[in-house]
């Protein structure tokens, strides 16, 4: 699809008229009519406007010229997936697993290997041949070709296993020792747990990004643990997040 397509479908999509879109990002309204001709394109700064306001990427708005794939683990991306900056403007390098709230979430490469071997096994994979997928193609992304000059000096890392401290600390009864936190989008992990009042009540953001993981527990059912710069969270569930319990919510 054309830019021209793109804009008129998003601001008809948003219930905008030429006008009201035009003072959004400072233009007139003939400027609106001449992109939605096709006879000319917004420039840089107003296309960031427009990507902020339609909520899609700037690669979105040209009609996907460039195919973009995440350069920390090699997913493609789409507006759905890619990952923002924390003024929430997307960042078209990376999904939002690998990047989020301006901070890059893998340090090590065989950890994020491992995270992925997991999702890829059973989707057409062996666990082998995932692997030998990924250390193949881990080494020739801009972010692991550039490594050393993006790393933080350790900082996350530290948040990291400071928050697994904290989570060790509570001594769950039953739960197994946590040893690493991955990223995961809120959308994904986002469980509904039963209340005393009868409710069922959500705790993440679905757009928002966490530290978490899954525990094996001896009776059948998992321990999710998740946490941020805010709080503490674990649950159990059964199978395929049945029955999902909330056993702790602390705030940090």
């Amino acid at each position: 699809m054309e830019t021209k397509n793109i804009i008129l479908e998003l601001r008809n999509r948003h219930g905008m008229s030429q006008e009201e879109l035009a003072g959004k990002v400072f233009v007139t309204r003939q400027a609106v009519s001449r992109w939605e001709t096709g006879e000319t394109l917004p420039n840089t700064e107003t296309l960031k406007l427009l990507s902020g306001i339609f909520d899609v990427s700037i690669n979105t708005l040209l009609g996907s010229p460039r195919k973009l794939i995440c350069q920390c683990c090699g997913m493609p991306l789409d507006d759905a997936t890619t990952s923002k900056e924390p003024d929430g403007s997307f960042n078209e390098d990376y999904c939002k697993w690998c990047y989020a709230d301006g901070n890059y979430t893998y340090h090590d490469m065989d950890d994020l290997i491992n995270v992925c071997v997991k999702h890829m096994a059973g989707q057409g994979f062996t666990e082998e041949q995932a692997r030998t997928y990924m250390e193949q193609t881990l080494p020739e992304l801009g972010y692991w070709k550039q490594h050393k000059e993006l790393e933080d000096g350790g900082k996350f890392e530290e948040f990291k296993a400071q928050l697994i401290d904290e989570l060790n600390a509570l001594n769950v009864k039953g739960m197994p020792k946590v040893e690493k936190l991955n990223a995961l989008v809120g959308a994904y992990v986002n469980l509904a747990y039963p209340m005393p009042n009868g409710a069922n009540v959500k705790f993440l953001d679905d757009n928002a990004t966490y530290l978490g993981n899954q525990l094996e527990g001896e009776d059948g059912r998992c321990f999710g643990v998740l946490a941020n710069a805010d709080f503490l969270l674990v649950s159990t569930y059964g199978k395929d997040c049945a029955d999902p319990q909330l056993i702790v919510y602390r705030k940090r």
